[in-house]
């Protein structure tokens, strides 16, 4: 699983009422810097504080009332599930999230469709930094009183979830997906928020759905819904819980690659589950951290490239502006195999294979730009203009800087120079095709 962290393109702005406190509320979403992650902006005390959206600003000591609440500073924002799950079905890594109100405001339907039309209409772009994963290695379990999540390992993301009610509209009913921005945007992002007509009272009694309505949530009674409009899905309830989980499950501050399988999770039991895994030294399961977070790392440039030693010959992406360009290093070595031949007791890196480095590093450019690089190669059909100007050496650093100058039907043309300490060692123009791996 790589991909490169991605933004929005441009501020967007929801207004809407609080599903619980009722009270009208302005969403202001907008673009941030890579490894910034998704931080909330609250007023407190007349200042304005910043709430990383992560497990450690949820409130230990405060019970959960139907929604996730963030809090740090003194600073407060009431059910932040939705946003968090559309965040994080579109893949959208870095934002900040401007509420002025005490809760994020609902859409007008109860689902989070219309944050997902709002954020797509705006645009979202790569930002040419790998995004960290965490990697599910082992089981991971959390259960109490009949209810449970669990995580295993798994080659991409999926969710699973079983809900079982004592109500024959709702029953039991069992989803799962392979989660990705079409199948968030499809599959999950249109089903409602749901409440049972036995639970109303109760619920307004305590202070909660005061923004409730029918047009913002489907109401259940014991053998129909109230609702005009019709369910979107036969199975629209277990789907609105995978939203949810996504939401409390982006909490862990990075995507997951593993497969969750909930059994009648709400959002304390998923908050502790998102505990646990924290606690487990998240990082130690972190996929490509290396010391510098803007760099690819060695394990990012694996996941990309099918190469393997010893024709592996690219260590490091230093800068990557998707579309546009790419700048790697390559340490040389005497280890290098090719050196025991080229030359003995004279060590000089052959030109074909520096080159071939400028290749792979304008491959990881071009990957990069794929849907699904893992099922493609790329081919290089044709050098042109290479010019080697002095040799490279054992000890050498070299940085490649490759430029994308067209890229048409799966065919592009790359221009591309390597440098030692500053000098110009080679440069080429470099053809390649895309096929099917």
């Amino acid at each position: 699983m790589l991909r490169p962290q991605r933004t929005l393109k441009a501020t967007a702005e929801f207004e809407g009422v609080g599903i619980h406190t009722g009270e009208q509320s302005l969403l202001r979403m907008t673009p941030a810097e890579p490894n910034t992650g998704v931080v909330f902006r609250a007023q407190s005390n007349g200042k304005t504080v910043e709430i990383p959206a992560t497990v450690e600003s949820v409130p230990e000591n405060e019970p959960f009332r139907r929604n996730t609440t963030l809090m740090h500073d003194g600073a407060k924002v009431h059910t932040v599930e939705h946003v968090l799950a559309t965040l994080s079905g579109l893949s959208i890594d870095n934002c900040i999230l401007e509420i002025d109100g005490p809760e994020a405001p609902e859409p007008e339907d109860g689902s989070c469709r219309p944050f997902v039309d709002l954020i797509l209409e705006t645009g979202v772009e790569d930002q040419g930094v790998p995004a960290p994963f965490y990697e599910v290695r082992k089981p991971v379990q959390w259960s109490r009183e009949g209810i449970g999540i669990t995580a295993i390992p798994y080659d991409g993301f999926r969710v699973s979830f079983t809900i079982q009610y004592d109500n024959e509209v709702i029953g039991t009913q069992y989803a799962s997906f392979d989660i990705s921005p079409d199948v968030f945007a499809r599959e999950i992002a249109p089903a409602r928020t749901f409440a049972l007509r036995s639970e109303i009272d109760h619920l307004r009694s305590q202070g909660l759905i005061r923004g409730g309505t029918l047009r913002n949530a489907v109401v259940v009674d014991e053998d129909k819904i109230l609702n005009e409009e019709p369910l979107r899905f036969p199975d629209e309830f277990v789907r609105h819980k995978i939203l949810d989980l996504l939401g409390d499950l982006s909490l862990l501050g990075m995507p997951i690659k593993g497969h969750i399988i909930s059994l009648k999770s709400g959002h304390q039991p998923n908050v502790s589950f998102v505990r646990k895994i924290a606690a487990m030294e998240r990082g130690a399961n972190r996929l490509f951290s290396s010391k510098k977070p803007t760099h690819w790392d060695i394990r990012a440039i694996m996941d990309i490239l099918p190469h393997r030693y010893p024709f592996l010959l690219i260590d490091r992406i230093l800068e990557l502006v998707p579309g546009e360009s790419v700048k790697g290093l390559k340490c040389v070595s005497i280890n290098e195999p090719f050196f025991q031949g080229h030359f003995p007791g004279h060590p000089i890196m052959p030109g074909v294979l520096i080159i071939e480095s400028m290749a792979q590093a304008g491959g990881v450019l071009l990957m990069n730009m794929l849907e699904q690089p893992e099922t493609k190669l790329v081919y290089f059909s044709s050098i042109n203009r290479a010019r080697f100007r002095r040799p490279v050496l054992p000890g050498d650093q070299l940085i490649f800087e490759i430029e994308l100058l067209k890229f048409r039907r799966n065919t592009c043309k790359m221009a591309g120079t390597a440098t030692v300490d500053g000098e110009i060692v080679a440069e080429a123009e470099l053809l390649a095709a895309v096929v099917d791996r």
